[in-house]
């Protein structure tokens, strides 16, 4: 698992141009321009979500062919997995386009979490302190702990921008989020889950977040996907302000039923 042990050792991983195709150095040179190389391919990913071969190279300035070679070296190092894109609404004709995306390993190669301790924490809050109830209760305390400043981000926007304000108070904590224009409203993309892990076994940590969305924009959000639930991003639509009622409720997190 050497491109695990690569990444760990580049948490924050420097923004260097790519390795040459003929190498002209030493070995060691050219071998660390191509771990390099191969860790910004993972971190492009793991920023902006499943990516095709020709995104990643957009991004990253590289050849097509580099990008796949690269991934092929973080597939071969279960790193990455490929998979097809999940299409929203109607598909169109031809085959979906194939995209790559972080794998349990992978993701876990950027987080110096605490997974298995705040797992076992939640659940011995549940066995001792009331049930899912108080989960529920912890992470909605948590979610205020964190609340400030988000609100004062959102609060400073102007109404059309608000959602973008979010994703960047968001991105500042760690969940490299984005927003994007939808039909009828927007999206509010969560590319990375620190919590990610601990929310599988406990989805109330998805739902206050979506709750306090709701709370914090001022509309009834719902959540599309998460991460925690097999999805490569963390997906919530927000319909525009004009389409909604002021006493709407945050839907529950989860997949988009459809």
């Amino acid at each position: 698992m050497s491109g695990l042990r690569e990444l760990r050792n580049n948490g924050v991983v420097k923004n260097v141009g790519e390795a040459r195709e003929t190498p002209t150095g030493t070995p060691h040179e050219f071998a660390t321009g191509e771990r390099s190389t191969r860790n910004r391919v993972a971190r492009s990913i793991l920023d902006h979500g499943p990516s095709t071969v020709a995104e990643l190279a957009g991004r990253l300035g590289l050849t097509q062919a580099a990008v796949r070679r690269h991934l092929d070296a973080l597939v071969a190092d279960d790193v990455v997995e490929a998979r097809e894109r999940r299409v929203y609404g109607t598909r169109s004709r031809g085959r979906p386009a194939k995209v790559f995306a972080l794998t349990d390993c992978g993701r876990d190669a950027f987080d110096q979490s605490y997974d298995k301790l705040a797992a076992d924490a939640l659940r011995w809050i549940a066995e001792r302190e009331g049930g899912p109830e108080a989960v529920s209760a912890f992470a909605r305390a948590r979610i205020a702990a964190q609340a400030e400043a988000y609100r004062r981000a959102v609060e400073r926007a102007e109404p059309d921008q608000r959602t973008e304000a979010l994703a960047k108070a968001l991105s500042a904590d760690g969940y490299a989020a984005t927003a994007r224009s939808a039909p009828v409203g927007e999206q509010l993309c969560q590319h990375h889950c620190p919590v990610a892990h601990v929310a599988e076994q406990f989805p109330q940590l998805c739902e206050a977040e979506t709750e306090f969305f709701a709370e914090l924009l001022g509309t009834h959000v719902q959540r599309l996907a998460t991460i925690a639930h097999g999805d490569g991003v963390c997906t919530t639509f927000i319909p525009k302000i004009s389409q909604t009622t002021d006493n709407a409720s945050a839907s529950t997190a989860g997949r988009n039923p459809a």
